[in-house]
């Protein structure tokens, strides 16, 4: 047993404990992902876009902290994808699209993680196995892939929106794919890493200069992951630069 995370799931249980619309949830496993609602509930946004959603556990969290925001979630494993939205069936703004996102559309291969939430466009690197457990290859499959900026029928006129990122290494391919969308977001919220975890993914330092380039600077790093003195990945807050 891990036990470093059982003051995190404490916590998560807590959480959806105290707001009743998240018992259906919890009676299928799965609770708000509680370390993002203090970041949530700084922020005055016009819509979320949810990438990488697995089984709704931020789009959860959404509900909590900022209950009247829209939400367009993507998650391309089917099974995950059916847990979200039996998580979420009974809420009228959240929308999920059962599908990755990329630079280029088509179809790809998913490289299925023991824990489904580390699954990944690329693969599973020996440094991602050796430093978090159960996270080994234990299959592929085949699942489409689009540009965010096609989509944009599903979001429109916003201008103040979050887009959230949690790909598992495909931050910034996902990024390439979406230089139109972000245009009408203010925020980007997106778990990057500090050294490789999965075969050629782009580190934070490549997703920070691309989001510079497209007018945003960091505004915040958070929910830390540190093995033997050094930084992992964390999750990073960047804010669009206002206009002089």
């Amino acid at each position: 047993m891990n036990f470093e995370l059982i003051p995190v799931r404490l916590h998560k249980l807590a959480v959806a404990l105290s707001h009743p619309h998240c018992w259906p949830a919890l009676s299928l496993g799965v609770a708000p992902s509680a370390e993002h609602l203090a970041i949530l509930r700084q922020l005055q946004v016009d819509g979320i876009i949810d990438v990488g959603a697995n089984r709704g556990q931020f789009s959860l969290a959404c509900s909590i902290a900022l209950p009247r925001v829209p939400v367009v979630a993507f998650e391309p494993i089917p099974v995950e994808a059916s847990t979200f939205r039996r998580v979420h069936c009974g809420n009228s703004h959240v929308r999920l699209i059962e599908s990755a996102l990329g630079e280029t559309p088509g179809t790809a291969t998913l490289h299925l993680s023991q824990s489904a939430d580390s699954s990944s466009l690329l693969p599973i690197g020996r440094r991602q196995t050796d430093l978090f457990q159960n996270t080994v290859e234990v299959g592929t499959i085949e699942v489409p892939v689009q540009r965010m900026d096609d989509l944009c029928e599903y979001w429109p006129a916003k201008r103040r929106q979050l887009l959230k990122l949690d790909v598992q290494g495909f931050e910034l391919n996902v990024l390439k794919g979406s230089v139109e969308t972000l245009r009408s977001c203010t925020f980007v919220y997106a778990e990057c890493s500090e050294v490789a975890l999965y075969d050629g993914q782009a580190l934070r330092d490549e997703v920070e200069l691309f989001l510079t380039s497209a007018g945003f600077r960091q505004r915040g790093r958070f929910n830390d992951l540190i093995r033997k003195g050094q930084l992992i990945q964390a999750d990073y807050l960047f804010e669009r630069i206002p206009e002089p």
